[in-house]
């Protein structure tokens, strides 16, 4: 085969090496499927004894090429291609490096011998798109490992390493260095042996056990709720136990395309793809970030010290400032703290390497070096300006001054410097050295290099950057008032808050707002509120209740008290709240809701205001609003994001329920420009990333 090809053919002695060079993954494209199958047909027909299957660059072979997904397939199938390595008349190794991840593990599977150099990684990861595996991985590996590890891999779609994989069977060597080396070595030493092939669809089936395929039913269910793959995941690999390697592999397929049909499988190629999008920004293009080689944080709260872990995990030197020395020990005892949690959930090897990263000072002078400043203080426009005044006055030229707020209007805050093209705003969510997302808030003012800077940081954090314009809220706080706003109306109009916050949980998100608002504390909502009354339109609706709770001193989990009682973090519904709601109520016309009629409703505010968002250029597309609610607001990635949910339930219907609404509250439910133009032209919010990306 030509070296220009994507797989090559070529001899080494009696070993035949067949190379995948299909860069930059060695994706599992028809060409590489093609190629793959020529190559065993030379191999059974010429005179090499053995053959080691090996990848080229970083990694042994990727999954699927998404360049071909949502088109028709072509032959050869990937489950063929697997069934014609494994039906070769002499023995073949796969010599694996790097992940070797969803197809690429299934090729394999489909070998007879299996080497792993140190650092490879073998998994499933099909069930975050709504899938499983469908080239014969569930019936392959139960047959090596058994059932248990097979379960675990294909429900949780976690990666294991190369010892896991040696320790369960998966593979039959590790070796070190270079992985062709490595293959034609092992090459050798089968053949001096005399080794045959080895074929794993010859292996018998695993035992059966109703009871452990009962009690992964019952775990999966509670773990991944709402997601269906896990489950079916399970019923693929249940049939490895009582089918042969054919009719397995059969149920396998006709599981995987039922799957394929799901609007959970839609949704989560909808996140997949919106993860590549969402930091392709058109005016970036060609623009060069500024060096990032030190960065100053403000204010060692949790926000703070979480930023400055974040930073420092990434190996990104952290000057700290407080107020004074305790404020400055205790921040460090708190970072401390995150990079001990990091070690031991396996993030981080050496903690106190990672800390020498770290100073400390009282002084805004020891950040005259840096390159980046995050501002984490107190949620103030004066206390915010004051920190600009003063950074203003000690940085150096070109170093970029950006702040933490969650509400504030970046603009005004730019205004205190004498450098407004050089101010920015980084909206990290918390725990900011755990949440993926940062809204990177960008004022008119703001250079564009500043913006191609921020983007450039998140990527270095591990970080999903979303960019935002100036409102109060930004995105996701901005949609989440008013979401919550709708959560308050629908209790004054008779829902409990514990119906409210089960209705969301059945929906898929990870907590209702009421327990969500116990969590972050009850004077957060009481603060917002009172930081927007004098600008509060006189229609709007104020949970009194709420304030009444904050003057109590029912702060929620950390008063112990709030919507629900504590003891520790598990809550029970706190029945004292009920008499300040009926109060807020006295009036009112009161009606029950069932949980459809909560989540509709729920649902329709965050959408309707979301499409505001996006009319008034504050998201550039839906796709950001989804990438937002996804990674900041704990939306169930199943179901792509609100944007996509809507297309999905149908935008006239949305608008409908909307309209009928505003009969009685005509200040809330007031329809989106952009909600209202898209039903009349028959399109939705997918057509409008169409048309950006």
């Amino acid at each position: 085969m030509p070296n220009d090809q994507p797989v090559r053919y070529d001899r080494h002695g009696e070993i035949a090496v067949i190379t995948v060079a299909n860069p930059p993954v060695n994706a599992l494209g028809l060409a590489v499927r093609q190629g793959l199958w020529a190559a065993m047909d030379r191999f059974d027909a010429d005179d090499a004894r053995i053959a080691v299957i090996v990848g080229e660059g970083a990694l042994f072979l990727g999954g699927a090429d998404i360049r071909e997904f949502g088109k028709p397939p072509v032959a050869p199938h990937l489950p063929d291609v697997c069934d014609r390595i494994e039906a070769a008349v002499k023995p073949v190794i796969a010599a694996v490096h790097g992940p070797a991840l969803g197809g690429g593990c299934e090729v394999a599977l489909g070998a007879h011998y299996r080497l792993a150099v140190t650092g490879a990684r073998f998994g499933f990861p099909e069930v975050h798109l709504g899938l499983i595996p469908g080239a014969g991985g569930s019936q392959r590996m139960p047959r090596l490992t058994g059932v248990a590890p097979a379960l675990e891999m294909m429900c949780s779609g976690a990666p294991i390493s190369a010892p896991r994989a040696l320790e369960i069977g998966l593979i039959d060597r590790v070796a070190e260095g270079d992985p062709r080396k490595a293959g034609i070595a092992y090459a050798g030493e089968l053949l001096a042996e005399g080794a045959g092939v080895r074929r794993t669809g010859a292996l018998p089936c695993p035992t059966h056990d109703a009871a452990a395929f009962a009690e992964a039913r019952a775990a999966w269910a509670k773990k991944a709720k709402g997601q269906v793959a896990p489950l079916v995941a399970i019923d693929a690999v249940e049939a490895a136990t009582r089918m042969d390697l054919a009719e397995g592999i059969k149920e396998e397929r006709r599981l995987f395309l039922d799957l394929m049909q799901t609007p959970q499988r839609a949704g989560m190629i909808h996140a997949f793809f919106n993860d590549r999008k969402v930091s392709k920004l058109p005016e970036l293009q060609g623009i060069s970030p500024r060096p990032l080689d030190r960065i100053g944080v403000i204010g060692g709260g949790t926000m703070g010290a979480g930023i400055a872990t974040a930073c420092l995990l990434a190996g990104l030197p952290v000057t700290l400032i407080e107020r004074d020395a305790a404020s400055a020990d205790k921040a460090r005892a708190t970072i401390t703290g995150n990079l001990d949690a990091a070690v031991k959930r396996g993030k981080l090897k050496d903690a106190a390497a990672t800390l020498s990263g770290l100073s400390t000072a009282t002084d805004y002078a020891a950040l005259s070096d840096v390159d980046l400043v995050i501002e984490a203080v107190f949620e103030d426009m004066g206390v915010k300006k004051e920190v600009f005044t003063q950074l203003d006055a000690v940085l150096k030229p070109g170093a970029i001054l950006a702040t933490n707020t969650s509400y504030l209007d970046v603009t005004e805050i730019a205004a205190a410097t004498s450098r407004p093209q050089d101010v920015i705003g980084l909206h990290f969510f918390s725990p900011a050295h755990v949440m993926k997302l940062l809204e990177v808030v960008v004022p008119e003012t703001t250079a564009k290099d500043v913006t191609a800077t921020a983007f450039a940081l998140a990527k270095r954090l591990k970080k999903t950057a979303v960019k935002a314009g100036v409102c109060d809220g930004f995105i996701g706080n901005r949609i989440l008032a008013t979401y919550r706003g709708a959560a308050d109306r629908m209790i004054l109009g008779g829902a409990t808050p514990w119906e409210i916050d089960a209705a969301i949980k059945d929906f898929g998100l990870p907590m209702g707002p009421f327990e969500m608002g116990d969590l972050a504390g009850l004077d957060i909502g009481f603060m917002t509120r009172a930081r927007k009354a004098a600008t509060r339109d006189p229609r709007d609706i104020v949970p009194i209740w709420a304030d009444e709770m904050y003057h109590k001193g029912w702060l929620g989990q950390k008063t112990g008290q709030g919507y629900y009682t504590y003891e520790g973090r598990k809550g029970t519904p706190n029945e004292a709240v009920m008499p300040l709601i009926e109060t807020a109520r006295e009036g009112r016309p009161q009606q029950a809701f069932t949980p459809e009629m909560i989540q509709r409703r729920y649902m329709a505010a965050m959408v309707n205001e979301a499409a505001k968002v996006v009319g008034e250029g504050i998201a550039a597309r839906p796709l950001d609003v989804d990438v937002t609610l996804l990674y900041g607001y704990g939306f169930p990635r199943w179901r792509g994001g609100p944007m996509l949910w809507a297309d999905t339930e149908g935008l006239p219907g949305l608008l409908a329920d909307i309209q009928g609404w505003a009969k009685d509250d005509p200040y809330f439910w007031q329809p989106a420009p952009l909600l209202e133009q898209l039903v009349a032209e028959g399109r939705t919010f997918s057509d409008l990333n169409e048309a950006t990306s």
